[in-house]
């Protein structure tokens, strides 16, 4: 490959750019060895540490990583090629059920939240200088996260979860730490890894959450963040039960100085409790993000952590975006009282869904997960095939290597938002067809 694309420039940035390209591009493949820095300085005819400096601001950029004896190499995952398989298109007729995204159903009206919202914007614009958060989100989501057993922290209001843990990690982390992921784990999360300049060390997980020995290694080897997904983790549905967070928590307290991050995107959907690991960090920060309960476009998400971390993130919003809309604020806060109570109901819709299908999928003899949220992770032995085949049944769904991080067997992901009660079994015979020698029937 490197004959094939030889890499130019005479300063730095123009090297760094030049190999950039090449890995946009296809030319230097993940994996691809870049030549020693004194060879790649004499093709070049500028001093080795030109060269250094390039090789340091790749890294940097999550584009190449250091292999030791093996010298440089492109990353497995560079941020500059697409970490995630190319998605089928989805034709038309065709059941998609690869979004991850809620039943609109389920979702609360916003009209009258935003109307409430509007007027008292109207009576009290919000002006440079106010504070950035609305006083009544804070005090009405830190005394649900009090209720939940959160430690006490201030709060901060983020874009989203993903905007959250982008934050936090800036803000705490450098180009080149470890950070611990769950595998499988968000796709939009591993892909935002690399593009931090971090390095992510995979950790496994089941249906009580992740596996306290498997994070053990992770910390162990050097990873000096550690994110966990406390409900409705995406893809497998897994929650942190008690008995798992007290055995975490143990871990957490050898690794002292590890920045503990939790996502708990699972709020206001999922029935099963909040156990939170943050009482165990000294370093902490968790996230409650709105989009799944109320709905994607809302794009907000409650953070909260120990002070310094908070203040970190804050300053740095303060010099770019400066707040999340305080108008926003209010109407999710309008949501968030008159949804009060309604996440069983919400969670038992889900839980229909996904227990059907699981014990349809059973029946057939085929393996599946989802203790909460709303998606099946489904274990297949082709997964490749299996996406084809249940496209050509008439059933989009995920293939699982957008989820994964670390290798793993193969799966596929079925969100079921869409489902209603008929379409279980004809789903769940497709999915036997496809993973079999058979093809699938159709349903129409």
């Amino acid at each position: 490959m490197l004959e094939e694309y030889p890499i130019t420039g005479r300063r730095a940035a123009e090297i760094a750019q030049s190999v950039e390209r090449a890995v946009g591009a296809g030319s230097l493949e993940p994996g691809a060895p870049l030549p020693p820095m004194r060879e790649l300085a004499a093709r070049l005819g500028v001093n080795p540490h030109t060269v250094a400096a390039a090789y340091r601001t790749l890294r940097e950029r999550g584009v190449v990583e250091s292999a030791g004896r093996r010298g440089t190499r492109v990353r497995p995952r560079p941020v500059t090629t697409a970490r995630e398989m190319p998605m089928p298109e989805v034709p038309p007729g065709v059941r998609d059920l690869t979004k991850g995204g809620p039943d609109p159903v389920l979702l609360p009206p916003l009209s009258e939240a935003f109307a409430r919202a509007a007027a008292a914007y109207d009576a009290r614009p919000v002006e440079y200088g106010d504070a950035p958060v609305d006083p009544g989100l804070a005090a009405h989501a830190r005394a649900e996260l009090d209720a939940d057993g959160v430690p006490a922290g201030p709060v901060a209001v983020t874009s989203g979860a993903l905007d959250a843990m982008e934050r936090v990690l800036a803000a705490r982390l450098r180009p080149g730490d470890a950070v611990a992921v769950e595998d499988p784990g968000w796709s939009s999360f591993l892909d935002l890894v690399p593009a931090l300049g971090l390095v992510p060390a995979p950790f496994a997980v089941d249906d009580e959450g992740p596996l306290p020995e498997s994070v053990d290694r992770a910390l162990a080897s050097g990873a000096r963040a550690l994110v966990v997904t406390s409900r409705a983790q995406n893809p497998t549905g897994a929650a942190v039960t008690g008995p798992r967070a007290k055995r975490l928590r143990a871990v957490l307290a050898r690794h002292p100085g590890v920045l503990l991050v939790e996502d708990d995107h699972g709020h206001g959907i999922v029935d099963e409790p909040l156990c939170s690991l943050a009482p165990a960090a000294e370093r902490w920060a968790l996230a409650r993000s709105t989009s799944k309960a109320y709905g994607p476009d809302l794009r907000l998400a409650v953070l909260t952590g120990d002070a310094v971390t908070v203040d970190l993130v804050e300053g740095r919003q303060r010099l770019g975006p400066g707040w999340v809309s305080r108008l926003h604020q209010r109407a999710v806060l309008e949501v968030w009282r008159a949804r009060a109570g309604a996440a069983p109901t919400v969670a038992a819709s889900y839980g229909h869904r996904r227990n059907a299908l699981i014990r349809a999928l059973a029946a057939r003899g085929i393996p599946a997960r989802g203790r909460t949220g709303m998606n099946v992770w489904v274990t297949v032995p082709d997964e490749t095939a299996a996406v084809a085949r249940l496209l050509h049944a008439g059933w989009a769904v995920t293939p699982g290597a957008r989820y994964r991080s670390g290798g793993g067997g193969h799966a596929v992901r079925i969100t079921v938002s869409p489902l209603t009660a008929v379409d279980i079994e004809p789903l769940a015979d497709a999915v036997a067809a496809a993973v079999s020698s058979a093809p699938a029937r159709r349903y129409d």
